[in-house]
């Protein structure tokens, strides 16, 4: 991607000004001008500008491989894909100078970012250094002589790899829609989806995957692929265990998805039908993943006073499955055991760890999480799915035993009304019902007692009445354990959310929540800027080179000559995060530029309409 040219430039219309700029000049007095695919067109070439260059609009398509994937780490491809016009900033002349200027013909590179304090992604203090990119990745960094068709000028900024989204919700959205603008204006460039596997067939990922490259997508994604579509496939949507001989067949189903792409095997083990897959079962058909390079992750099968176990779960099917385990956005929602059971998930990880276990987690840093409101509802009355579910809602005798459940428990279901410490804590958002929309921002306790009604009755008719997944709010962690999560060093950031299709709309799962909008810049700008819990290198590390290096990311996640150029450009003391649970969809601020495999896809926090995102594949793809 955006290779060399052989662009015939006329400088003819090229206006030579003899004027310098003042040193005094300042970023806002820069103006930018475009180039067309012919030549330079109104290029102002002022004498003493070190950044000023000649630039070719639009690069020749090449292979954006430069080869055969490797078997053993994820493959990437793309489009080919025009990228916008460049551009390059140029100041205005000073009338009283009199030095000539001299016209700059060559340029070595494509883009070269100068200036800048770069951050490596691996942890190492920032350098001031320029750099240099060519045909889609990093070509130099130091000190760079040539010049690039485009120049950015980084000064005062800091340029770190594209941050990394290791719990992504697109998959759905990113064939139809695929600029991700809310993703790349935080700083992401690469998204890892999946938590509820590909929104096709494994017969078909690897259709699905080849159509977003043909469609183009202005990130790099890859994807997993669900146990629960392995179960669902073979036995529907019963609570039942599976026999040897369909065990044989989900097992085939995982194989099938892992040779079209896919990442690896997922569950999510709070939702029916995946939560009545018992450990063995998920076992025997992670083996499947394993066999093809794939890594385990899991939403894991409870969250709160049971959290120890379910990590020891997660950890037990990777172990015995032999593949690596990711454990999907680490939390402890139960207020009693605030402070208390995250450091006792740290012990168990690490004592794995210790023996050989190749396991880790991600998270997201606010204190609520969101799901659908029926959640709150236990797995058993899900069985045989949607319509069997309305069914027993309009049963008294059934709501009457629901409601003892809520209190008292049911076995196989994670009581996430008890994990936000109670009705109070559970926050309608999106109501999918015109009548119930004046309901959204408000507690389901605060709902009952307008309504007078049991707040059980009112989560139930709620999800009975929606025309679509009910979306709801929880409240439920605590910032200490968020602080002591992050400073795991193997913990990495994901949202939990998707790519939006349109900034203002909500992500596809419907539900507007700040992690979609904030949470990549809320780990700078709330976790090292206003309180001391990691330094700058360390919060990059975690967005960059560690999740790169637990995907099996090969030449990614790291500014180093050779890795594909995904970079974020940001200013530090503007970097904040805006979305607010009142207020979910505001963009954050302090996102300068972003480059996806050497494309300028947000210049000065805007969208310029590229689509040079890859799609990663798996260790066990296979070109057909």
């Amino acid at each position: 991607m955006n290779g060399r040219s052989d662009v015939a430039y006329d400088w003819s219309m090229i206006e030579v000004v003899d004027e310098p700029p003042s040193n005094q000049a300042k970023q806002e007095d820069l103006m930018h001008v475009s180039l067309t695919a012919t030549g330079i067109r109104g290029l102002v070439v002022v004498a003493g500008w070190t950044t000023v260059m000649a630039c070719a609009s639009a690069p020749p398509a090449g292979d954006p491989l430069g080869g055969s994937p490797s078997a053993a780490a994820p493959a990437a491809s793309a489009p080919n894909v025009a990228a916008p016009t460049p551009v390059v900033p140029i100041a205005a002349a000073s009338p009283q100078s009199s030095q000539p200027a001299i016209a700059v013909a060559d340029s070595a590179y494509d883009i070269v970012i100068r200036n800048g304090r770069v951050l490596d992604g691996a942890g190492n203090p920032w350098i001031l250094a320029d750099v240099a990119i060519s045909n889609g990745r990093f070509a130099k960094i130091g000190r760079v002589e040539g010049r690039g068709r485009t120049e950015i000028d980084a000064r005062g900024k800091y340029v770190s790899p594209g941050w990394i989204d290791m719990m992504d919700q697109s998959g759905s959205i990113l064939p139809r829609a695929g600029l991700a603008e809310n993703k790349l204006r935080q700083g992401v460039t690469t998204a890892i989806g999946g938590e509820g596997g590909t929104p096709v067939a494994a017969a078909r990922v690897g259709e699905y995957l080849a159509g977003m490259e043909r469609t183009g997508i202005s990130i790099n994604f890859g994807s997993y692929f669900s146990a629960a579509q392995t179960r669902t496939a073979v036995i529907g949507r019963a609570n039942r265990p599976a026999t040897a001989a369909e065990l044989a067949r989900m097992r085939a189903i995982m194989d099938t998805a892992m040779v079209g792409g896919a990442m690896g095997m997922t569950t999510a083990l709070i939702y029916p039908p995946g939560s009545y897959a018992t450990t063995d079962e998920l076992v025997e058909v992670a083996r499947a993943a394993a066999a093809r390079g794939g890594i385990y992750a899991s939403h894991i099968r409870g969250e709160g006073k049971e959290v120890v176990e379910a990590v020891s779960e997660a950890i037990a099917i990777g172990e015995r499955a032999a593949l690596p385990v990711e454990i999907f956005h680490l939390k402890v929602a139960h207020k009693p055991s605030w402070g208390l059971l995250m450091d006792s998930v740290r012990k168990v990880v690490e004592a794995a760890r210790a023996r050989g276990v190749d396991v880790a987690a991600d998270m997201y840093v606010y204190t609520a999480g969101g799901t659908g409101i029926e959640a709150t509802i236990p797995s058993w009355a899900h069985d045989g799915g949607a319509d069997s579910l309305e069914a027993r809602l309009a049963n008294p005798a059934i709501r009457a035993r629901l409601k003892r459940e809520i209190t008292t428990g049911s076995p196989g279901w994670w009581n996430i009304v008890e994990a936000a410490g109670g009705w109070e804590g559970v926050v309608l958002a999106n109501a999918r019902n015109a009548d119930n929309a004046k309901y959204v921002g408000r507690s389901i306790a605060d709902i009952a007692r307008e309504t007078r009604r049991d707040p059980a009755d009112v989560a139930f008719d709620l999800v009975a009445q929606g025309n679509g997944r009910v979306m709801g709010i929880y409240h439920m962690m605590s910032e200490q354990d968020i602080e002591t999560a992050l400073r795991f060093p193997w913990t990495s950031i994901g949202s939990d959310a998707g790519a939006v299709a349109a900034v203002g709309q909500t992500d596809p799962t419907g539900l507007p929540h700040p992690r979609g909008f904030g949470n990549f810049p809320r780990v700078i700008a709330r976790y090292v800027k206003a309180r001391p819990v990691l330094t700058l290198e360390d919060a990059v590390r975690k967005m960059t080179s560690w999740p790169a290096t637990r995907m099996r990311l090969a030449n990614r996640g790291m500014i180093k000559e050779g890795n594909w150029a995904d970079v974020t450009v940001f200013d530090l003391d503007a970097l904040e995060d805006r979305a607010t649970y009142d207020d979910p969809m505001q963009l954050p601020t302090g996102i300068e530029w972003v480059l996806v495999n050497g494309v300028i896809t947000i210049e000065r926090g805007r969208h310029t309409g590229a689509k040079a995102g890859h799609v990663l594949r798996g260790g066990g793809w296979t070109r057909r």
